[in-house]
């Protein structure tokens, strides 16, 4: 599909070369990457001062769409990733970044508490979603309205339909005090947040058929009976093939207690059918060491999501174990082997997430960075890295999830 890309005059760069731009647009959607507070030269701005970096980010945010023909208005969810050792209260966190925004704007937001975020000094990167209609004008959208959900405050909403597309913000084990249900019980928690979820998405006019991406963070420290019993009780409401989907531990949330936190994206007709969709599930590729119903890839419509890419074996063990770089090159071969599968390459790419092991190093970013890019042609798409402490199994480096459109 034919794209634009933006990289606004004088803005943030990294400190090597990449391929990626700082946004794109491709048909209704809008995708930005990782918006930070950071130099042209890669340098870090108002380090250790989360407040101040945050409208930054924002700011930096609006640009990139303006220069794309839309504004902070079109915004559909924003994903941030933020620095918190259990000192920043999340709800405070959500309120200063509802400041940075229209009154007037609902959307969907998920907000992830990490250690550190890729250089030193970095305290908040944002990604975001925009959607625009074909002629250039604003798309009606409806809004989720349920009981009992995590609380925000607007103009964030649960979740939204825009179009065909239907984004929930991350739903959380919280009461309306933003007090914990079920402390420290991860399938309890599971449990409580699917039919927060479900909810959300019957108040849209879908339901867990729908959904063509899953995204879950857990409190986990890169081992197998973290990741397996909350994996399962989230994967039982899907029937298979089920969607792309992509787990990730986190050392803690920002409430304590709390256990997981899970986001969703759906599909439905705008006329209120079913969406047909095509799976890909390639021979030559991992799988987890349990069955679970999700694929690696899909695609409905003209939008494909991927699941999280790795470097394991058919029985879930590390392929190039503790080797960022050779396992960032062999994510990145199964991300293309996906993509062919369902009728499209690299090219076709619009956003790469990459969480990978490391600390607040350039050295940990750039070493998977550089070869993600790698992969893309210039322009290339849009792009945000975290690291985190560990992944989901033992002496696993990388995970790199990916959203690509193509032609129907």
């Amino acid at each position: 599909m034919k794209k634009r890309y933006s990289w606004p005059k004088g803005h943030w760069n990294w400190p090597i070369k990449v391929t990626h731009q700082h946004g794109l647009r491709s048909g209704q959607i809008l995708c930005v990457g990782g918006q930070v507070d950071l130099t042209s030269e890669g340098e870090v701005c108002n380090p250790g001062d989360l407040w101040a970096q945050l409208p930054r980010c924002i700011a930096n945010l609006a640009r990139v769409l303006e220069e794309l023909g839309c504004g902070v208005t079109d915004l559909v969810k924003l994903l941030c990733f933020y620095v918190n050792d259990g000192s920043v209260d999340e709800q405070q966190f959500l309120r200063a970044l509802a400041r940075c925004l229209p009154e007037r704007a609902p959307l969907a937001v998920t907000a992830i508490p990490v250690p550190a975020l890729a250089y030193p000094g970095m305290l908040v990167e944002i990604e975001g979603f925009a959607m625009r209609g074909s002629d250039d004008g604003p798309l009606p959208r409806t809004y989720a309205e349920i009981e009992g959900s995590s609380p925000l405050p607007e103009p964030f909403v649960q979740g939204l339909r825009c179009g065909k597309m239907i984004f929930l913000s991350a739903q959380s084990p919280l009461d309306g005090a933003a007090s914990v249900r079920l402390p420290n019980d991860i399938l309890g928690q599971t449990q409580q947040v699917m039919t927060q979820l479900h909810a959300a998405l019957q108040s849209l006019g879908a339901d867990f058929n729908d959904v063509v991406k899953v995204n879950r963070w857990y409190v986990g420290h890169g081992k197998i009976e973290d990741f397996e019993p909350a994996a399962l009780a989230c994967a039982q409401h899907f029937r298979e093939p089920g969607p792309a989907a992509t787990g990730i531990p986190l050392p803690r949330h920002a409430v304590d207690g709390q256990m997981i936190k899970i986001e969703l994206i759906a599909m439905r007709g705008e006329d209120g059918s079913y969406l047909p969709r095509r799976y890909a599930w390639p021979e030559s590729l991992w799988d987890w060491h349990i069955h679970l119903p999700y694929k690696h890839g899909l695609k409905c419509h003209d939008m494909i999501f991927l699941g999280g890419q790795v470097s394991l074996n058919k029985h879930g063990r590390a392929v190039h174990p503790g080797d960022l770089t050779e396992q960032t090159r062999q994510a990145m071969t199964h991300i293309g082997t996906i993509l062919n599968e369902l009728g499209a390459d690299y090219g076709d790419v619009c956003k790469v997430l990459a969480l990978y092991v490391g600390t607040a190093s350039a050295d940990d970013l750039h070493k998977n960075l550089s070869i993600r890019s790698s992969f893309f042609a210039e322009l290339g798409p849009a792009t945000t890295g975290v690291p985190l402490p560990v992944l989901a199994y033992p002496e696993m480096m990388i995970e790199i999830d990916i959203y690509a459109m193509a032609d129907v």
